[in-house]
C-alpha cells in the first residue's frame, strides 16, 4: 500500500513538472506573438505620422512648403481660417508605452519624421514593403524611421500649356502624365474647346 502511494506521488510530481514546462513554452510563445503585435502597431502608428507630416507639408499655403515644428501642429493646423486636422491623436509608442517619440528634424524646415525610442532588437528583420525597405536588418527599433519625403517628379510637366489657336477654335493643351495616352497627340490631351 505504501508503494502505491509513492508511485502515485511520483506520477503527480511528473505531471506538475510537465504542466510547468508546457506553460513556460506557451508563455514564451504568447510573449513572442504579443511583441509581433506591438511591431504591427508601431508600423501603423509610424505610418500615420508619416502620412500626417506629408499632409501638413503638401497643404502648406504658398511656396516654399513647410514641415510642422511640433507633433501637436498635426492635430490642429492653424495656418488656415478653419483648423485642419492631419492626425486624430498623438499615438503611443507601443514599444515604450509612452507618447514620446524620437523626432527627425531637417535644419530650418521642421519635423520630417518620427522613430521609436526603444532600443530592443526587432523580431521582423525582412520582407518589408518597398517604402520601408530600409528597415531590413535594423539593429533596434530606433532604426525604423518613418520619414515623409516629397516625391520629385521627373515626368512630363502637369502645368497647363499656352493656348493654341487652330481654325478659329481655341483649345487648352495640357500634358498628361497618364501612360497610354493617344500617340497621335504625342502624350498631350486637347481639352476644353472654346
Amino acid at each position: 500500500m505504501y508503494r502505491e502511494k509513492g508511485f502515485t506521488y511520483i506520477w503527480m510530481l511528473f505531471a506538475v513538472a510537465l504542466a510547468g514546462i508546457v506553460l513556460a513554452g506557451a508563455g514564451q510563445l504568447w510573449h513572442h506573438e504579443s511583441w509581433r503585435d506591438k511591431e504591427k502597431e508601431l508600423m501603423f502608428a509610424g505610418d500615420q505620422f508619416r502620412q500626417a507630416i506629408g499632409s501638413y507639408y503638401e497643404s502648406s499655403p504658398g511656396i516654399p512648403k513647410y514641415y510642422p515644428d511640433s507633433l501637436e501642429k498635426l492635430l490642429a493646423d492653424d495656418r488656415f481660417p478653419i483648423v485642419k486636422r492631419h492626425l486624430r491623436k498623438i499615438f503611443f509608442d507601443p514599444m515604450t508605452g509612452t507618447a514620446k517619440w524620437g523626432l527627425i528634424r531637417q535644419p530650418g524646415t521642421g519635423i520630417t519624421g518620427v522613430y521609436s525610442l526603444s532600443t530592443h532588437q526587432p523580431i521582423k528583420r525582412a520582407n518589408f514593403s518597398e517604402r520601408y525597405e530600409s528597415f531590413t536588418g535594423a539593429v533596434s527599433y530606433k532604426d525604423w524611421r518613418f520619414v515623409y519625403a516629397p516625391e520629385v517628379s521627373n515626368s512630363i510637366s502637369t502645368q497647363p500649356q499656352p493656348l493654341i489657336r487652330s481654325n478659329s477654335k481655341s483649345y487648352v493643351e495640357s500634358q498628361s502624365p497618364v501612360p497610354g495616352d493617344s500617340p497621335s497627340t504625342g502624350g498631350a490631351a486637347l481639352l476644353f474647346p472654346h
